[in-house]
C-alpha cells in the first residue's frame, strides 16, 4: 500500500487521485473528500502545508495536514511509502519528525533519477541540504548506488563527484575529502567528475551538495524541455523538414517521451528508516502513476534496508550519537 498526498501539486488534488488511480498499485488518498468524490480509499485531509510556510514548524503545527498523514501512515505500518507532489520541504520534515533517519545516517538526501537515453544518471542531493559535509557526501555515494542497484536493475553503480575539475585535488575542501575516502572504498567511484559528464553516459550516480544539486538538476531540465521545443520547431519550419519530421516522427516520440519529467516518476528521500518520495509538482496522471509505481518497486525491493547495509558494510554510518537534523525550506 502506499499513501498518497493530493494537497499541494499545481494540477490539484483530482489530478493526482487520477494518478494513483492508473498506477495500477494499491494507493490510500489523502486529500479533501469532497473534491475526490469518485475515488476509492480516500482519508479526508483537507489540510496542506505550502511552499511559503516554514516546514518543520508547520509539520508539527499541523498534525491533520495530508502529508503529514500520510507519512504517519508509514510509520505505523499502514503504508509501505508516501509519495506526494507538494512541498519537499514538508515532505522532509514529516519523513524526519515520524519515520525518522537511519541510525547512523548524517543527513537524508533527495535523489533524481534523470532520464538520460543513453543512461539514466542518479543526482543526489538535490535539495534536502544546502551546504554539505564531506562525510555527507560520502554517504550520499554509498545511498545513491544501493538505490540504482536495488531499484533500478544497475549492476554495479559507477559513482562520481561532482567538482570544477577531475584531479583529486580540484573542488572544496570537502570534496577533496570526500574524493579521498572514496578512491579508499569499495564502491565503482570514478572520481571527480564535471557537469558536463552528468550528461555524459558514462556514470549512473552523481553526488554533491543539495544547492549545487538543485541548480544542475533545474538546468538539466531546462535544457532538455528547450532542445526538444528547438527540434519541433526546425521539423515545422517547412515542407522539406516536415517530411523529414514524419520519417524520425517514431524515434522522435519515443524520444520526447524518454525525457519527459512524467517518465522521471519521482525523486527519492534517502536516508529514511521508510519509504518517501517527492513528484514533480506539475507532474500529470502519467508522472503520478509512475511515481507511485516507483515507490512501489522501492518497497518491495526492501531499498530502504538494502541502503542501510550498504552504507553499514562500507563503515561510513556515524555514531548513533550524531547530531540532529534541521530541516531546511525545500522547495
Amino acid at each position: 500500500m502506499i499513501a498518497l498526498d493530493a494537497n499541494g501539486a499545481d494540477r490539484g488534488p483530482r489530478n493526482v487521485a487520477e494518478g494513483g488511480r492508473r498506477a495500477g498499485v494499491p494507493v490510500t488518498i489523502f486529500g479533501p473528500a469532497d473534491q475526490l468524490r469518485n475515488f476509492e480509499n480516500v482519508v479526508d485531509a483537507p489540510i496542506a502545508i505550502t511552499n511559503d510556510e516554514d516546514p518543520a514548524r508547520a509539520v508539527r503545527a499541523k498534525p491533520d495536514a495530508s502529508v503529514v498523514q500520510a507519512a504517519r501512515a508509514v510509520k505505523e505500518g499502514r503504508a509501505g511509502g508516501f509519495v506526494t507532489s507538494g512541498s519537499t520541504g514538508a515532505a522532509l520534515a514529516a519523513g524526519l519528525f515520524h519515520l525518522k533517519r537511519m541510525r547512523g545516517v548524517h543527513r537524508p538526501a533527495v535523489a533524481v533519477r534523470l532520464p538520460i537515453p543513453s543512461r539514466p544518471v542518479l543526482i543526489l542531493d538535490c535539495g534536502a541540504n544546502v551546504d554539505s559535509r564531506s562525510e555527507w557526501l560520502v554517504q550520499f555515494a554509498y545511498m545513491g548506488a544501493a538505490y540504482m542497484e536495488a531499484v533500478h536493475g544497475v549492476q554495479r553503480a559507477r559513482v562520481g563527484l561532482l567538482s570544477v575539475g577531475e584531479e583529486p585535488k580540484k573542488g572544496t575542501e570537502e570534496v577533496v575529502e570526500a574524493n579521498r575516502v572514496l578512491s579508499d572504498g569499495p564502491l565503482d567511484f570514478a572520481g571527480n567528475v564535471e557537469g558536463n559528464d552528468i550528461a555524459g553516459g558514462q556514470l549512473d550516480v552523481v553526488v554533491t551538495d543539495g544547492f549545487t544539486g538543485n541548480v544542475a538538476l533545474k538546468a538539466v531540465e531546462g535544457t532538455a524541455i528547450t532542445v526538444m521545443e528547438a527540434v519541433r520547431d526546425t521539423i515545422r519550419s517547412g515542407a522539406l523538414s516536415s517530411l523529414g519530421g514524419l520519417l524520425i516522427r517514431k524515434k522522435a516520440r519515443r524520444l520526447r517521451e524518454e525525457l519527459n519529467q512524467d517518465s522521471v516518476g519521482a525523486g527519492i528521500l534517502l536516508g529514511l528508516r521508510g519509504g518517501a518520495f517527492v513528484t514533480h509538482g506539475n507532474a500529470t496522471p502519467v508522472g503520478v502513476a509512475t511515481a507511485v509505481r516507483l515507490a512501489h518497486r522501492a518497497v518491495e525491493e526492501g531499498v530502504v534496508e538494502r541502503t542501510e547495509a550498504a552504507l553499514r558494510e562500507s563503515g561510513s554510518l556515524a555514531a548513533a550519537s550524531a547530531t540532529a537534523v534541521s530541516v531546511g525550506s525545500g522547495s
